[in-house]
């Protein structure tokens, strides 16, 4: 059997990873500007994060969620509390494609309706209604398109509350800092015009913080930035780590059903210690702010280099979340970045470097990533 080729993959087998350093197997030292897209929260193979995971599996490794698991409850209260939100629910599952598809179903069971606004070059998933949601054709397979989802453009507030004021939406799906679209920001006004219009109308407003959440913006989440509160937040990539998980935070407003919603896998043993494990690591090392400081100051220095760069169009982003515009395609630099200076960097459309690196990058390491930057330009 052959692996099912979907993936246009670099020649490069890693092997290692320690902090925001990783390693092929011809031990060659890369710098990672990309965090595995965004799942690398703490950093590379933190010993903390493997103890716990490793006592845990001494353990139990899985047990089904037919009986109580402890772990679940404490990670529920220390979310809750880290995050802003010890009032909502949560719901864990395994991936963020399912913490979208559950927070989207769980939105229909509770107003009855079946439309959903998302905002164009919005990515929601790969699955089902969250691949419907994601607004790119070439991967929302025939069976997929159910004519559910209208999109509309980011930051146009009348094109939503026109959409909103016919009174059938269900649900608003909405990443504050798009990843895939090309690291946009969502604007305070916007948002809060925004929420306004989806109570005003009955419609859930969910926030995709599956990128840009959990630290990356500087703030636990990016919508603490605009001031807003949404009815369903949905997690996953950071969350532990690299191990498998997903999360819905749910409104206390939305109450629980028996059976409503269901999973075999979320919230198993192993994946509530890496989750646990995430949590210290961020209270020890203050892994938030650090992604804020660090984060800030990166984007200081990228857009001191834009002076001297013209190919450098615009920066823009949030902490540890980054988009660099080019005036040419990225090709060429992030694979002479890559293959050159030995780091790895993210892309989005055509033209944009897209920065996701562990938030536990350092100053030090961010001067270094300038320094290669500056290399592969000049």
């Amino acid at each position: 059997m052959k692996l099912f080729d979907v993936y246009p993959l670099f020649d490069i087998n890693i092997v290692k990873g320690k902090g925001c350093k990783i390693w092929d197997d011809k031990g060659q030292e890369y710098l990672d500007l990309y965090g595995g897209h965004a799942v690398i929260s703490i950093g590379h193979s933190h010993p903390h994060y493997i103890n716990k995971v490793t006592e845990q599996l001494s353990n139990l490794g899985f047990y089904s969620n037919s009986v109580k698991n402890m772990l679940q409850v404490e990670l529920a209260e220390r979310l809750g509390k880290i995050s802003g939100y010890d009032d909502y629910q949560l719901f864990l599952i395994n991936s963020g494609a399912e913490a979208n598809e559950n927070a989207l179903k769980l939105a229909s069971f509770t107003n009855g309706r079946t439309r959903i606004l998302a905002a164009k070059k919005a990515f929601h998933g790969r699955t089902s209604l969250a691949v419907e949601a994601t607004d790119n054709p070439k991967i929302i397979a025939p069976i997929n398109n159910n004519q559910h989802v209208t999109y509309l453009p980011l930051n146009d507030l009348p094109a939503w509350e026109e959409e909103l004021a016919k009174d059938d939406v269900c649900a608003v799906i909405i990443e504050c800092i798009q990843g895939v679209g090309g690291i946009k920001m969502v604007s305070k006004d916007f948002a809060q015009g925004l929420a306004a219009a989806c109570k005003k109308h009955g419609a859930l407003l969910i926030c995709d913080e599956i990128q840009c959440g959990y630290g990356r913006s500087g703030k636990f989440f990016a919508h603490q930035w605009l001031d807003i509160q949404p009815d369903i937040i949905t997690v996953a990539k950071g969350i532990a780590n690299g191990f498998p998980m997903g999360a819905v935070l749910i409104s206390p407003a939305l109450k629980p059903i028996y059976g409503q919603l269901g999973t075999t896998f979320g919230g198993n043993p192993l994946a509530c210690s890496a989750a646990l494990a995430v949590l210290d690591v961020f209270e020890k090392e203050q892994l938030v702010e650090n992604a804020h400081i660090v984060g800030e100051y990166l984007i200081e220095q990228l857009k001191e280099l834009q002076k001297d760069y013209p190919i450098i169009t615009e920066v823009r982003g949030r902490g540890m979340m980054i988009g660099v515009e080019l005036a040419v395609p990225y090709k060429e630099i992030r694979q002479r970045l890559l293959f050159e200076q030995h780091c790895f960097t993210g892309c989005a459309g055509t033209n944009t470097l897209r920065l996701l690196p562990p938030l536990c990058l350092t100053k030090t390491e961010a001067d270094d990533f300038i320094s290669r930057l500056k290399q592969v330009l000049n």
